[in-house]
């Protein structure tokens, strides 16, 4: 029997006062109903805000290193529920379980680096100009924030959003994406075991459209952590900025990958195939446009034709999977969008290009991996994000052409450069026009000890994880005394 979930609001699991209830299907055979959840309102939505402010002012007093406490037994749990969290990721987001144990195991990673934020919580003594006058700043939790998480990171992105905000005093209102709904009650209870107190996290399910409203528009939601698309975080961005909240909001991208002529071809295709065909491209930071300089260009195209080719597509739980589906039927109608338009602007499409239906394959949204030659800047599938495995190859005519070309769009999340000149990797490091960058890497490698976040529309507000994990949550208080 399919389980029906509930909210969690002030410590309790509650049913939506809409009576409403939602599937999560598994992406890899759309007949299985993974469970039910609440199709919420912004009713709940309001429930769950009051409880936060009401669950603010105890938490908020706490010591930050008391507050952190709970981190230690999480990590715990996290350890020794992995391969359970894992087989939840796969059936659910559809990556094959290779996938869903790495987005486990840098997880726990980031929950390492967060239980020192707690002691780190420090803020600076200025020298006066009279020496009478001791000044120092304090960095103090803000009230209640609304953690928009997005599908394909589910587990992950929800934790490095909601552990930040409470471990810096405030509470918060979780609203998973509704299609990793299973994962994200996973993850709330796992909190809950922690010894997170009541009201300070609170999950509601449901339509983004309806509770996002509502979270962007009530006065005690002092800010909003949100990751998703950029046509979104801007209109949350505007929502909460007109009434004087914040806004932290990680969101698109196109990354380039430049490849030049001195460059180690076969390193640089395995990056390219981790980083824009694993997990079939639904990657913020996945490589989407390769630039490649006239000496290799027949090389690259050939050979990562070859490699999209070899990939096999198939169930996650399959060992010999390279990829399982993509996460939904709304996904999968983008993937074909994108690429019927590739065909019409002028693109060639290599190989992929078609959904998978042979066999065991039927019953699920299962799509080839897919290379696009010919392509211009000028093309849709060039400058939009397409969130799905289809890599565009651009020629380009030299490297100061490539980096011309890699700046002109609106994105500026995550890139990549394939280079052994030392000069170039550095010029390229100091011209690219992103907030995250690599040199002979994946343009989706990241630590969690180190800022990540973009420029131009790929990000708003201040970096997630590192040193930076708590900025956004805290505000800063400057204190003068005379003794």
């Amino acid at each position: 029997m399919t389980t029906t979930h509930k909210n969690y609001i002030n410590g309790e699991w509650v049913d939506s006062h809409t009576g409403q209830v939602f599937p999560s299907t598994n992406p890899a055979n759309t007949s299985e109903v993974l469970g039910y959840f609440q199709k919420s309102d912004g009713l709940d939505a309001r429930s769950a805000i009051e409880a936060a402010a009401q669950a603010f002012p105890d938490w908020a007093k706490k010591s930050a290193p008391v507050r952190g406490e709970f981190l230690f037994t999480l990590i715990r749990l996290l350890e020794e529920q992995r391969e359970e969290l894992a087989a939840i990721i796969t059936s659910e987001v559809g990556k094959t379980l290779r996938e869903a144990r790495g987005e486990v195991l840098k997880t726990i990673a980031s929950m390492k680096q967060l239980t020192g934020e707690a002691t780190r919580l420090t803020g600076q003594t200025v020298p006066s100009f009279d020496e009478r006058v001791l000044g120092y700043t304090v960095r103090e939790p803000i009230g209640v924030f609304a953690i928009i998480a997005p599908w394909n990171f589910p587990l992950g992105i929800g934790l490095w959003k909601i552990v930040p905000a409470i471990l810096a005093g405030n509470t918060v209102v979780f609203k998973p994406a509704s299609n990793t709904s299973l994962i994200s009650v996973k993850l709330t209870e796992l909190l809950i075991e922690s010894g997170v107190p009541k009201g300070v996290v609170n999950l509601v399910t449901g339509p983004g459209s309806v509770i996002g409203d509502e979270l962007s528009n009530h006065p005690l939601i002092k800010g909003i952590s949100f990751t998703g698309s950029s046509e979104v975080g801007l209109a949350l961005g505007k929502a909460v900025g007109a009434r004087g909240g914040k806004i932290q909001a990680e969101m698109g991208g196109k990354n380039p990958a430049i490849i030049l002529a001195d460059a180690d071809i076969d390193l640089a295709i395995d990056c390219i195939v981790t980083s824009g065909f694993f997990d079939n491209g639904q990657r913020c930071t996945g490589t989407s446009r390769v630039l490649v300089v006239p000496e290799v260009a027949e090389e690259v195209k050939r050979k990562l034709v070859e490699r999209a080719r070899s990939l096999k597509v198939g169930n996650g739980f399959d060992p010999e999977s390279h990829n399982g589906p993509v996460v939904d039927e709304h996904q999968l109608n983008l993937y074909l969008h994108y690429v019927q338009k590739g065909i019409e602007e002028g693109g060639v499409l290599e190989c992929g290009g078609q959904r998978l239906t042979d066999g065991d394959l039927a019953n699920g949204y299962f799509v080839a991996p897919t290379v696009f030659t010919g392509i211009t800047q000028e093309m849709t599938i060039a400058k939009e994000e397409i969130f799905a495995p289809v890599i565009a190859v651009i020629d380009v005519d030299s490297f100061d052409h490539a980096m011309e070309i890699a700046n002109q769009v609106e994105f500026g999340l995550s890139s990549t450069i394939f280079t052994n000149d030392l000069q170039k990797a550095f010029q390229f490091v100091k011209g690219i026009q992103s907030g995250v960058t690599h040199v002979n890497m994946p343009s989706t490698h990241f630590e969690s000890q180190f800022p990540f976040g973009g420029k131009k529309i790929s990000g708003l507000g201040p970096r997630e994880q590192g040193e930076s994990a708590l900025d956004f949550y805290v505000e800063t208080k400057t204190v003068y005394i005379r003794p």
